[in-house]
């Protein structure tokens, strides 16, 4: 079947967080990271069949539903986890802040690779932790990691845990395993635990490959803790679910306890059965729709290099969010995000919001129909000809 991703489908009036939260109506937003394509077929299909029960209670996840998720990533990342190894939760930040609770002390620092999600550092501080940043080198427009800072700062007997983004948000790297090992050797050196968010890990685009961290040996598979979900790849965050996998007993009992004292141990029966549709039946959409984010990247990237060539655009292995320089422009990413909301009428993610490291950039989001791209492309391009 082939699915159609450039139908535009309206959101604004539905309390959708990404389009309802400006009154401006002509503002054209390609911030928060969700898609304005709608879900698979598959997953509609099972949630209206689960809406006409009209019972709507407390619900329990299924067998099925562990079955699922170890199937879909043993057939397409090569990875199976165990069914004890689960926890499931009602989202991968609540994840996150769960697993830091558990795993640390007030005071410990916990260590991170710049610029990165901005909800790393709300869960770290949160949890009385010290935020700890590794700064990934910018060079040739594009990131890698430095090994030797990050070595230094795994060596701080403080540092007790690493927080990682595979694939990483905003850079938009896909880690090689590689990448992964040299990582994953430094933290259990040092006595780190890697806990990785791999939200992203099916936004991969051709030529690159996600590699779960705790597939690259049964030793990294030890020493992690993995945060999963899949309401990046099928566009149903709001439906608040997700999975924490870890193989320690010790851990994931003290992760299951945070969870309950965190309140976030209870998930709705829509999210269970989207997942288990995602999963089942989601695979040949999944696959189109990354051939069309990908060939909306390749619009992006061909456009601004013609257009804008003064801000270059990192190369984007993964995630649908290209990360742009406008360091070119001399404004600071804050100010340049509330003049183009005002003049452009266009919203985009300042990139300081993502650690100082991101001072001068931008995040565009392009999981929308091109239409909206182009015309995204356009109201920027017109606003940076006035400057």
């Amino acid at each position: 079947m082939k699915y159609d991703f450039d139908k535009v489908t309206p959101r604004r009036g539905t309390n959708s967080y990404k389009w309802d939260s400006t009154d401006d109506k002509e503002v054209l937003p390609m911030w928060v990271a969700d898609m304005d394509f709608p879900t698979a077929p598959c997953i509609i299909n099972a949630l209206e069949k689960r809406v006409e029960h009209g019972i709507f209670g407390y619900t329990r996840v299924p067998e099925e539903y562990y079955d699922a998720v170890i199937s879909w990533f043993s057939r397409r990342h090569h990875w199976k986890p165990r069914r004890e190894w689960f926890i499931y939760t009602s989202g991968v930040v609540p994840a996150l802040s769960a697993v830091i609770k558990a795993l640390t002390n007030v005071g410990d620092k916990v260590l991170t690779l710049t610029p990165v999600y901005n909800c790393f550092f709300s869960s770290i501080r949160n949890n009385g932790c010290e935020l700890d940043s590794s700064a990934l080198r910018y060079e040739n427009n594009t990131f890698s990691i430095d090994y030797e800072d990050l070595e230094r700062r795994a060596a701080d007997p403080k540092t007790t845990l690493m927080l990682l983004c595979n694939p990483h948000n905003p850079s938009g790297r896909v880690w090689t395993r590689e990448e992964l090992r040299r990582i994953g050797d430094i933290c259990i050196k040092n006595n780190v635990v890697v806990v990785a968010d791999e939200i992203h890990c099916e936004l991969v685009h051709p030529g690159f490959t996600y590699t779960p961290f705790a597939s690259v040996s049964e030793e990294f598979q030890k020493h992690s803790v993995t945060c999963v979900a899949p309401s990046k790849a099928f566009n149903i965050a709001g439906l608040q679910i997700a999975n924490i996998i870890v193989e320690n007993d010790k851990w994931r009992q003290r992760i299951d306890k945070a969870i309950n004292i965190n309140e976030v141990c209870d998930v709705n029966p829509f999210g269970v059965i989207a997942t288990i549709a995602a999963y089942n039946e989601g695979e040949e959409w999944l696959n189109q729709l990354l051939q069309y984010i990908h060939g909306n990247y390749l619009f992006f990237k061909d456009y601004c290099e013609e257009h804008l060539p003064q801000l270059p655009v990192a190369p984007l292995e993964g995630t649908y969010l290209a990360w742009m320089d406008c360091r070119s422009l001399g404004i600071p990413s804050e100010e340049l995000e509330e003049e183009l909301m005002k003049e452009a009428k266009l919203w985009l993610n300042a990139g300081s919001m993502y650690g100082k490291e991101g001072e001068g950039f931008m995040r565009w989001n392009l999981a929308c129909p091109r239409q909206l791209v182009k015309e995204g492309l356009e109201r920027f391009s017109q606003f940076v000809d006035k400057r």
